[in-house]
């Protein structure tokens, strides 16, 4: 094989994997127009369309499609023998792919990205924050973190947290101004920040359980949200009632007093966070050092 049929082939399987001529670009280190030319090389030596594309998205043609599915295996097989190649060495280097919904992002990860780099500098951190639930293999991610009752089928699962409680608060002037919920079912009566459950596109019913009596709230209020700054910002800012993950910064805003819990004994725990990664024979050593990172088992010697 040619150096240039290597080159259009490895552009190729990355526009495919990113799906996006942009996100590729930048990780082959092109500026896109190079990439485009690359791959409308590789199209006219096979006679045939590879990629079909749209303003918004990039996908394979039938026979792109059957191009990367016998080439990309080939290129993951060649990083995993570098990889073992310079582990042999003592040498971490190479990309690590990590899914991870955006609580974990912000807690966990965050404020160990400093730590993780000074320890291993020849390894690059591709983190997607994504509260979507994608599909890690199918992304070719090297790993996910998400709530424990949410890991894919047939992963190796590492507890980072323990169980996660859910709190439900609101600002003290809110409260004073329309009255503390005494139930669940008083919240009919509140306004509150509802969550949109991004693989089902519907509202999260909200779950509560004391001893024996459990309850599913379907509550209505002025916000909508996917992501757990706004929603929070909007409690804070006293438009209604947010049910939250007490890590995910709430915990301090009940510390200051800019938030106050309610229902507390009717909340609930859910299963904490995890990361995960396929079971295959070859675990990366950057992914096994960075897992030692987040669950601080690695030494770390401060500037």
């Amino acid at each position: 094989m040619r150096g240039s049929d290597f080159a259009e082939l490895k552009a190729f399987v990355a526009i495919v994997e990113r799906q996006s001529f942009a996100r590729a670009a930048e990780h082959l280190g092109l500026s896109p127009s190079a990439l485009s030319q690359t791959i409308r090389q590789l199209e006219s030596r096979i006679g045939a369309s590879l990629l079909h594309r749209t303003t918004r998205s990039v996908a394979p043609s039938a026979v792109g499609e059957q191009l990367y599915h016998r080439v990309a295996p080939l290129f993951r097989e060649m990083a995993v023998a570098v990889a073992e190649a310079s582990e042999a060495t003592g040498q971490m280097s190479g990309t690590l792919r990590i899914n991870t919904l955006g609580i974990a992002a912000r807690t966990i990860i965050a404020p160990r990205l400093a730590r993780f780099h000074q320890a291993h500098p020849d390894v690059v951190l591709d983190i997607v924050v994504d509260d979507a639930l994608s599909d890690i293999v199918a992304g070719r991610f090297d790993a996910g973190i998400r709530v424990g009752g949410q890991l894919e089928k047939d992963m190796v699962a590492i507890r980072l947290t323990p169980d996660l409680d859910m709190v439900a608060v609101a600002a003290p002037d809110y409260l004073a101004r329309r009255g503390v919920p005494r139930s669940p079912a008083d919240l009919h009566n509140h306004a509150c920040i509802n969550w949109r459950l991004q693989t089902e596109g519907r509202h999260y019913r909200w779950e509560f359980q004391k001893r024996e009596q459990r309850f599913e709230v379907a509550v209505q209020g002025p916000v909508v949200t996917n992501h757990a700054d706004v929603g929070v910002a909007a409690a804070v800012n006293g438009l209604g009632i947010a049910y939250h993950f007490a890590l995910d910064g709430v915990g301090e805003l009940l510390a200051q007093g800019r938030l106050v819990q309610v229902l507390a004994d009717w909340s609930i725990s859910r299963p904490g966070l995890f990361l995960y990664y396929p079971n295959r024979r070859h675990r990366p050593a950057a992914l096994g050092a960075f897992i030692d990172c987040l669950l601080d088992r690695a030494p770390f010697d401060r500037p």
